[in-house]
């Protein structure tokens, strides 16, 4: 068989177990077991507030759960021993019977819910938990939770520290769960810590403490005297307006650049005229001819607009 399917069959058969010591044992007190091999077969340790109610009379009532132990689940020699549960009140199991019973009796479930808690943490508890789920009032189901203390529920601390209980209450609406969690006194958490006042803390070194430029050497030594200015001493105190020197200085410098850009472009050789006239020494009298030629030819444009102008204003008068 495969482990998987082996964790599968040892969880199913322990609460099987368990289910069958929680209806034999329900008028004893029944406050849970803890089952383990053993090389001579298999050790059962059962928890219960009556263990006298457990074992019977001679030792009849405990012979019976054994053979049935061996019958029903087959179990090789199983070994059974009894303790007494020494705070009832503390063990989950036995309070999650005490209210699915205080419930099916007629109590509301909040005043048991407050009582059975309250019970738990005057017990000593570090914290404890009840949740109520089914239909508690109604026709309709829902679920109700009592808090007191402190609680775990993620990690291994919930699954080793922390006490479970099931319990159920069979009503005429319905079956009501109850689930109850208590974490004992004297718990160990893993987040718990202790003050100790009379513990002696060694002394550290801090780096640099025999440096002369440490921290502490700085701050011991005397600050520098600033020097002090005698009545002899000349200073030069301006007597005008800071405000009106500075404006001052400022036109000043405006005007300045402003006369040294006017002196540039002054200064500034000018522009010689680009000759249009001879190439390469050749005579000005081409100039002259084209210049001629230009004007006879706008001339004759001229004559000829002109002519056309009045052939047109003749020709609108007649």
């Amino acid at each position: 068989m495969a482990d998987e399917h082996q964790f599968i069959e040892d969880g199913l058969r322990r609460s099987q177990i368990n289910e069958f010591f929680a209806d034999e044992l329900g008028r004893a007190g029944y406050g849970g077991m803890d089952v383990a091999k053993t090389p001579m077969g298999t050790q059962i340790v059962l928890k219960a507030e009556k263990p006298g109610m457990v074992i019977g009379k001679g030792g009849k009532n405990i012979r019976k759960i054994t053979t049935e132990l061996e019958d029903r689940f087959d179990m090789d020699d199983p070994q059974i021993d009894v303790q007494e549960v020494d705070e009832p009140d503390l063990n989950a199991q036995i309070v999650a019977d005490r209210l699915g019973n205080a419930l099916e009796r007629g109590w509301y479930f909040r005043k048991a819910g407050h009582t059975t808690i309250d019970r738990i943490i005057e017990a000593g508890a570090l914290g404890a938990e009840i949740v109520l789920a089914g239909k508690v009032t109604g026709a309709r189901s829902r679920v109700e939770k009592f808090n007191r203390g402190y609680i775990k529920h993620n990690g291994e601390p919930a699954q080793e520290v922390v006490d479970h209980g099931q319990g159920v209450a069979v009503m005429k609406l319905g079956t009501i769960g109850v689930n109850v969690k208590i974490i004992p006194p004297g718990a160990e958490l893993p987040d718990d810590f202790d003050i100790r006042e009379d513990a002696e803390v060694p002394e550290v070194d801090q780096a640099g403490a025999d440096d002369d430029e440490s921290v502490e050497a700085l701050l011991e030594e005397e600050p520098e005297a600033v020097p002090d200015v005698g009545a002899d001493d000349d200073v030069d105190v301006p007597e005008e307006d800071p405000s009106d020197v500075i404006d001052e200085e400022v036109v000043e410098e405006v005007v300045e650049e402003t006369s040294g850009t006017a002196a540039e472009a002054t200064d500034a050789p000018a522009e010689e005229p680009v000759e249009t006239g001879a190439v390469d020494g050749e005579p000005d009298e081409l100039e002259d001819v084209e210049a001629d030629e230009l004007d006879e030819e706008i001339e004759r444009e001229a004559a000829d607009l002109v002519a056309e102008m009045e052939a047109a204003d003749e020709e609108t008068e007649e």
